[in-house]
């Protein structure tokens, strides 16, 4: 029994190896994971941009720059004394995670007949992966961009039982359309009073999640 051909996907691990392989690619064996985080900072953006314009060959090719970087962050691992992890070992943690998170697919307990019932009861099974944690902010990453991070703040906020966004006051938009043009002009007025609109987010949101502390010690 003859084995299989190899997958395109071997094929571009047995390439990233080769690069990184003694009388390889000095660059690319030269690379750390430190090294390497500005680079999937601007292919992740890259990709994003790709999806949002709809243009399939640039997100074909995005993708694939995504995922070498995985495959770059995984050889290294492979190689560094402690870590001791290669993209199989990515692959094999991830299915578990998936398999775990979905009960409702995979023969557990659970059954969830819409994407909110799978809401509801995740929380549950990341208390469960995660016992450490003890807020509703932690792993949330602070370098997020600040509307992400409000966006995901506003979101424990309203868990933890600190606001209502259902019955939240201020300026109504019903469209991305209209909450466009309403955010830039924000901005713009931010800027000619010298402003750095920046900044004052993410102050807020420091704030935000010290009343969420707050307001999770008192429950």
């Amino acid at each position: 029994m003859t084995d299989a051909a190899p997958t395109r996907l071997d094929e571009l691990v047995a390439v990233m190896a080769q690069l990184r392989a003694p009388g390889g690619c000095p660059w690319d064996a030269a690379q750390t994971h430190e090294s390497l985080v500005q680079y999937l900072i601007e292919e992740t953006y890259e990709l994003i941009e790709a999806i949002e314009t709809g243009n399939r060959d640039e997100m074909l090719e995005e993708l694939g720059d995504v995922l070498y970087q995985v495959l770059f962050h995984a050889d290294i691992a492979a190689h560094t004394p402690g870590e001791d992890f290669d993209i199989q070992d990515v692959a094999e943690h991830m299915t578990r995670k998936m398999v775990g998170r979905h009960p409702h697919v995979f023969g557990g307990d659970r059954t969830a007949e819409t994407a909110d019932d799978v809401v509801g009861f995740w929380d549950d099974l990341k208390k469960a992966e995660k016992p450490g944690r003890t807020s509703v902010l932690d792993g949330i990453p602070q370098a997020m961009p600040s509307l992400a991070l409000a966006d995901k703040l506003l979101g424990r906020a309203e868990k933890v039982g600190l606001i209502d966004l259902s019955e939240s006051g201020g300026v109504q938009v019903e469209s991305e359309d209209e909450l466009g043009p309403l955010l830039l002009a924000i901005v713009a007025s931010a800027k000619a009073q010298g402003l750095d609109a920046e900044r004052a987010l993410r102050s807020t949101l420091r704030e935000l999640q010290g009343e969420i502390r707050e307001q999770e010690a008192s429950v």
